[in-house]
């Protein structure tokens, strides 16, 4: 009995934490095995191809889908780190905006519900047509909460000796703020791009209501798809864009790469 309670702390937790990750990536591995599978999930596997694959490549509506996706939220991501470099650039220059960072966590705390409709109703208000221009403005709304706030906490981190030497070497406050400061914020700068970039590319209830019928972007799609059954050539795409993201984890977290980058 002594021998299985000293076991328990050692292993415990061990086992806990493996139960929760298959808990997470059980039902990701069965969704890449059958996007190989002959028939339609749910059925048994009846066989290995990759017909779903060849569908994929070959399914014009679903890319032209994707990459409406990709502008958006390449699109939302550059327009949030944009303004909040801005700001933080009149922050440097003598403004005072501590007041006004608070505001930028209502994006946040504001149902997503809440805030689609408002923007809706805004937009019908100035007859601007649904598209787009409408959800780049939304995502973008969403991803100031974001970068803002998270942009401005690293600036105040930023040690007040570096930007003194600066001017004191002669350099004026514009090329002290791009030459020190752009620099030290670039880390932060490309985190939370990628936080923002992921949010907006997989973002549902903003897109649905300021889509309109002209636009449609891969979340969309794929709800279409699924409400007639779920195909295999999701499962495929899911596939690839895991692999993606996968790449993309091996690219940032290699020290090599990073250093470079960072």
């Amino acid at each position: 009995m002594n021998f299985f309670k000293s076991l328990f702390p050692r292993y415990g937790s061990f086992l806990f934490i493996t139960l929760i990750y298959l808990f997470f990536y059980i039902p990701i591995a069965v969704l890449i095995t059958f996007s190989f599978n002959k028939t339609s999930f749910p059925s048994p596997w009846s066989g290995f191809t990759l017909n779903w694959y060849v569908k994929l490549f070959h399914s014009t509506e679903l890319w032209r889908s994707f990459f409406n996706s990709m502008f958006v939220a390449i699109c939302s991501t550059c327009l949030s780190l944009c303004l909040s470099l801005l700001l933080i650039f009149f922050r440097a220059c003598g403004g005072n905006i501590r007041k006004a960072i608070p505001l930028f966590y209502g994006n946040l705390m504001i149902p997503e519900t809440v805030l689609a409709v408002s923007l809706l109703s805004y937009f019908t208000f100035f007859n601007i047509p649904l598209g787009l221009t409408t959800i780049i403005i939304a995502h973008s709304i969403i991803g100031l909460g974001f970068a803002a706030p998270i942009m401005y906490s690293r600036y105040l981190n930023i040690s007040a000796d570096l930007k003194e030497a600066s001017l004191t070497l002669g350099a004026n406050s514009y090329q002290t703020f791009f030459k020190i400061t752009v620099p030290l914020l670039k880390p932060t700068m490309i985190a939370t791009g990628l936080l923002i970039f992921i949010l907006s590319f997989d973002d549902f209830i903003l897109t649905y209501f300021l889509a309109g019928t002209s636009v449609q972007t891969l979340s969309l799609y794929l709800i279409s798809m699924i409400r007639a059954g779920i195909s295999p050539v999701v499962n495929a795409l899911s596939g690839i864009l895991l692999l993606f993201s996968t790449a993309l984890v091996i690219f940032f977290f290699s020290p090599k790469l990073r250093s470079k980058i960072f």
